[in-house]
């Protein structure tokens, strides 16, 4: 791994990388924040249930925030296996969180997935989260995992081509608009503004970004 500040795990600039398609592994094998930017506006679908990635964050070996940053045991061994790897694993032993393998082998980065708008099965998700409004159905990374039951037994799962898909954006759709913002649920590194969320998305999980908030307010003062 290279010595440059993006190898180090600095964020890119909108725009900077070109759309590539998540079926690929070559998709995952790069900046794990090129990844976690890419991946919003991709569908991920398990079974009959799927939905719209809304809101990503990034994580890197480099920042002690990252499973990977105490390096290889066998938990954290996904992470620096191939990239385009499901690494799910069960936060306080309770939620079930779903991340994207990303960097090149022998890296340890990932994506959580931390938000969806569902798109399909939304009444199979409704029964197994046991609520109706779309909105709280996959707003937060367990959530999501219960709505599309997504467990530890997929951990390590390829996701070009495996039980759970991650798949390009509509065609034709219109690229989201991203907002950055501070991670949240950590207790580490929380001053890293790897937290990548659709500005206009009423399914992101809360509380929203500041930059999200106030566009929010902008316009209902409009």
């Amino acid at each position: 791994m290279s010595g440059s500040p993006r190898a180090a795990g600095a964020p890119i600039s909108a725009g900077e990388s070109p759309a590539r398609d998540p079926r690929s592994t070559d998709f995952y094998a790069r900046s794990v924040h090129a990844v976690a930017r890419d991946l919003v506006g991709c569908v991920l679908r398990h079974g009959h249930t799927a939905g719209r990635v809304v809101e990503t964050e990034s994580y890197h070996e480099s920042e002690a925030a990252c499973h990977a940053f105490i390096g290889e045991t066998e938990r954290t061994a996904p992470l620096l296996g191939p990239p385009g790897a499901a690494y799910v694993y069960r936060s306080y032993g309770v939620h079930a969180l779903l991340n994207a393998v990303a960097e090149p082998d022998g890296v340890g980065a990932a994506v959580l997935i931390r938000a969806l708008e569902p798109l399909d099965g939304l009444e199979v998700m409704r029964a197994r989260r046991g609520l109706e409004r779309a909105e709280q159905l996959c707003s937060g990374p367990g959530k999501l995992t219960q709505a599309l039951a997504i467990g530890p037994e997929l951990n390590r799962t390829a996701l070009t081509g495996g039980p759970i898909e991650i798949l390009p954006p509509a065609p034709g759709s219109e690229p989201p608009r991203l907002v950055a913002g501070r991670r949240i649920g950590i207790t580490k590194a929380v001053e890293l503004e790897w937290r990548f969320c659709e500005a206009d998305s009423t399914h992101v999980s809360r509380p929203w970004p500041p930059a999200m908030r106030a566009t929010r307010g902008r316009k209902k003062t409009q």
